[in-house]
């Protein structure tokens, strides 16, 4: 049985002026309790990340970090997208604390998740998933194309917990190992699995949003899913050389039929079947180039090694007063602050 870790609870902002003054306050009193029940230990905090925002987010940060030592935050360079913004956090916390919890600002995931979440880690899990048990608040659009994009991850042999987003608690020792994954293309939902280490699930319920407008539209949202699918798998690939073989078996077999009707004397001129057939292959290459070109993309990406993400300030972790700009730089764990600019 576990003690009462120090609990970091991450959570990514963009954009959100309107919810952090509503959620900020939800946070703290979840922590504060948490804390007077001794389900953690009293140097837990909050670590907000600043996704580049271009309201007055990292200003509400600022603020509330001046007045509450239990606050911290860090700011990124520019807008690099949810998932980083995620890792960027965990890699600042993992050695600060026994565990994280990420989670979002917008309100929909039920913060009282955190109770269970963090007794199964007293009771030895390493990664606890903040599972939905049911998407009744989603759109029919929404709900739809998310339950199958997990059974397509399923089927295409990636190892995702199904309807499962970023709301899950790490221990450090995972944190510690996710810094060793290199991938400039990050899909955390798929790469946490892969780190291992013993695991179970919590089930909740998902509300709406509390204020503002999701920030993840249908086209990040189709990014997201083919990130996922490019970065745990190579069935793709494979599918297209399946699909290429099975063509060209198809297209010797009309050749063969072509020559025979030819030398039989059954042959009759006409566009139509030749410009059908033209298309179709046509049709066939430019999809298949597709998919192999968006895998040299992914990893043209990475053999650049460009950092994930680059913090340009952060508040105080030892209340030496406001807030100071860093340079970052990449090393073998992902990225680490230099210094002072």
């Amino acid at each position: 049985m576990r003690t009462e870790p120090t609990l970091a609870i991450v959570i990514p902002c963009f954009n959100e002026e309107e919810t952090l003054p509503l959620m900020l306050p939800r946070f703290l009193a979840k922590l504060n309790r948490l804390m007077h029940e001794n389900h953690v230990a009293e140097d837990s905090f909050l670590m907000l990340v600043d996704d580049g925002s271009e309201d007055s987010t990292w200003d509400i940060i600022c603020a509330l970090a001046r007045h509450n030592s239990r606050v911290r935050g860090i700011r990124q360079s520019r807008n690099r997208g949810h998932q980083n913004a995620v890792l960027a956090g965990l890699m600042e916390v993992k050695d600060r604390c026994d565990a994280s919890i990420s989670i979002d600002c917008d309100g929909q995931d039920d913060i009282d998740a955190m109770d269970e979440m963090i007794s199964r880690y007293q009771e030895g899990f390493d990664v606890v998933y903040g599972v939905r048990g049911s998407r009744k608040t989603d759109t029919w659009l929404k709900r739809t194309t998310a339950q199958a994009f997990y059974r397509l991850l399923g089927w295409l042999g990636a190892e995702v917990v199904y309807n499962h987003a970023d709301y899950r608690l790490l221990s450090a020792p995972v944190m510690k190992e996710l810094s060793g994954f290199h991938e400039v293309n990050i899909y955390l939902r798929g790469m946490v699995p892969l780190v291992g280490f013993k695991s179970c699930e919590v089930v909740y319920e998902r509300s709406k949003r509390i204020a503002g407008r999701s920030r993840y539209p249908l086209v990040k949202m189709m990014g997201l899913a083919l990130d996922g699918v490019t970065s745990l798998s190579i069935k793709p690939i494979r599918l297209v050389m399946a699909l290429g073989i099975v063509i060209s078996i198809a297209s010797f077999l009309g050749i063969v039929w072509a020559v025979a009707n030819a030398l039989l004397g059954w042959a009759v001129s006409g566009w139509a079947s030749t410009i059908s057939v033209i298309c179709l292959l046509g049709g066939v290459q430019l999809i298949c180039l597709g998919v192999i070109g968006e895998y040299v993309g992914k990893t043209y990406l990475e053999a650049k090694a460009r950092p994930r993400y680059i913090i340009s300030e952060r508040t105080s972790f030892e209340g030496d007063g406001g807030t100071r700009p860093a340079r970052v730089a990449p090393t073998d764990a992902g990225e680490s602050v230099r210094g002072d600019a």
